[in-house]
């Protein structure tokens, strides 16, 4: 039964839950509180993989949370991984209640930790600020659900929607503001993918630059031919790179593991990596959330595909003028039965700039 102080005590929880969104990849975000007559006694959220979950993370700052209420983000783990099981450790510490937001998709639990809780005659209600949870952690259940991960694609443009001017010089169309808030969605991201024209064009470093503790995401580029310069910037910082290729060329190949790049195979499409494949084998890696920032060109084929879930727009107060570079390259557009509908979502103004963010209006 769900009590009236449970959301109160679940909120706390969630707000808690965000402080791991920078560093808990690949465990999803969670948060726990512990109370006892109405009194916090401890609390917790989910620390870097392989180290505590939130209710061991929790449990650790208190002696003795015997007849307490737990209000845990998401179902406490029933297995044996890095860690040892969540739910175990409730039912030896003797809590009385569990509060649960919402049931762990992934399939080693799913159910299973609120059978243990419930078999060990603990109370257990699931269901509490749910929607709330299911926000928090949305990457994380589309892997487990879906086997693909949360996509975003990020886009800075003019008034009249150009990316760079014609000779492809773009630094800096937005501004100091909207260039921070980026870093900040980079450094929650599990990966940053390009493609290898942004690469030959822009040389990006594609890490968080950030003042707070993060782990670096994964760099990834797709990249048909191999064409990247084993001196690239990319390549040459603290964070692991990935590309996805349909180039067989053993030479060049040799060459950019050697310089620290993982490459992968990927199947082609008329010639180019197949991007669902592509999100998939990332998903297969244990990558919750893929932060796109790319050109017009695979940009296009990403809409086309419908595969990204949200597309963030940066608006600067400025006009580049008609020979600039588009968002998009969608060349098999020419009537307006064909045009691609979007959904607005969210608008909010950065210094100068506006940001926008949309869904795809007919997302599978």
């Amino acid at each position: 039964m769900i009590a009236k102080q449970d959301e109160a005590y679940m909120a706390h929880a969630l707000k808690l839950a965000r402080n791991g969104i920078y560093t808990t990849d690949p465990n999803p975000h969670v948060g726990c509180v512990f109370v006892i007559d109405g009194h916090v006694i401890a609390e917790g959220w989910t620390q870097r993989a392989g180290f505590a979950h939130a209710e061991i993370d929790a449990l650790q700052k208190t002696d003795n949370v015997k007849d307490a209420t737990a209000y845990v983000t998401l179902e406490p783990c029933s297995h044996h991984g890095r860690t040892g099981p969540c739910c175990t450790a409730l039912i030896e510490a003797g809590v009385r209640r569990v509060v649960v937001a919402m049931q762990d998709p992934n399939p080693l639990v799913s159910g299973q930790g609120l059978q243990q809780l419930r078999a060990a005659g603990i109370e257990v209600v699931c269901g509490v600020l749910q929607t709330e949870a299911e926000l928090l952690n949305r990457g994380f259940f589309k892997r487990m659900q879906l086997g693909l991960p949360w996509i975003t694609s990020k886009m800075a443009c003019s008034l009249d929607g150009r990316t760079g001017m014609a000779s492809g010089e773009s630094k800096w169309i937005t501004s100091p503001q909207a260039r921070q808030d980026v870093q900040n969605f980079r450094a929650a991201s599990s990966a940053i993918l390009t493609g290898i024209g942004t690469i030959l064009y822009d040389d990006p470093q594609l890490d968080a630059r950030v003042d707070f503790d993060v782990l670096q995401p994964i760099k990834v580029v797709v990249d048909s031919q191999l064409r990247i310069p084993v001196n690239a910037k990319i390549l040459h910082n603290s964070a692991e790179t990935w590309i996805m290729t349909c180039s067989e060329n053993v030479q060049k190949q040799k060459q950019l593991t050697d310089a620290g790049c993982k490459i992968w195979q990927v199947p082609s499409v008329n010639g180019r990596p197949d991007l669902f494949q592509v999100f998939q084998l990332l998903a297969k890696q244990q990558i919750n959330t893929v932060w796109i920032e790319a050109g017009a060109t695979l940009n296009g084929s990403l809409l086309e595909t419908n595969l990204v879930d949200e597309w963030l727009i940066y608006m600067a107060p400025c006009i580049l003028g008609d020979q600039g570079r588009g968002l998009f390259h969608l060349p098999k557009l020419q009537r307006m039965a064909d045009k691609k509908q979007l959904s607005l979502l969210n608008v909010r103004q950065l210094g100068p700039d506006v940001r926008m963010l949309f869904g795809a209006h007919n997302k599978i």
